[in-house]
């Protein structure tokens, strides 16, 4: 979200004016409406149909992106299908995720499209990964070595745990 930020050093209050939504936003919840409108298209059809064609999806999203972070993404498109059988591809924000029940366990997020130096995997609150009180829920990836793919491989099984 952009805004602006001034704060008054004597005080310590600030005000913050708040200028709209950036382009990556706006773009993302573009995405997330054509996800949901493609899911509710397919309404009526078989459960095999509906997953068949989300893995699609995911499948054409994979392959437009970029050559680096599609090599990554279809890479970990094949260790999460391996790992944890029972996720189900599907699209969120218009990137890659897998979900159990409908609800996304973990998710591909593209260096290219929200404009950082690396790409992410990122595990949600579904994610069974708790170790204590504080415990990494995002993974930085700019190339996978076999170790990484065993080391993602076993954070996957131990989500979907």
């Amino acid at each position: 979200m952009q805004s602006t930020k001034s704060t008054d050093k004597n005080t310590g209050t600030s005000d913050q004016q708040y200028n709209g939504f950036t382009d990556e936003e706006r773009a993302a919840m573009k995405e997330h409406a054509g996800d949901q409108k493609r899911t509710a298209a397919r309404r009526g059809s078989s459960r095999a149909e509906k997953e068949a064609a989300a893995e699609q999806d995911v499948l054409a999203k994979i392959a437009e992106l970029p050559k680096a972070d599609r090599v990554i993404a279809e890479r970990l498109h094949g260790i999460i299908k391996a790992a944890a059988p029972d996720l189900k591809p599907k699209l969120w924000y218009g990137m890659p995720a897998y979900a159990r029940d409908g609800k996304v366990l973990c998710h591909f997020q593209s260096a290219q499209k929200f404009k950082t130096r690396y790409a992410t995997l990122g595990f949600s609150d579904q994610a069974a990964l708790d170790d204590g009180d504080m415990w990494p829920v995002a993974y930085a990836l700019k190339e996978l070595t076999t170790a990484d793919e065993q080391r993602i491989s076993a954070l996957v099984k131990k989500a979907a745990g």
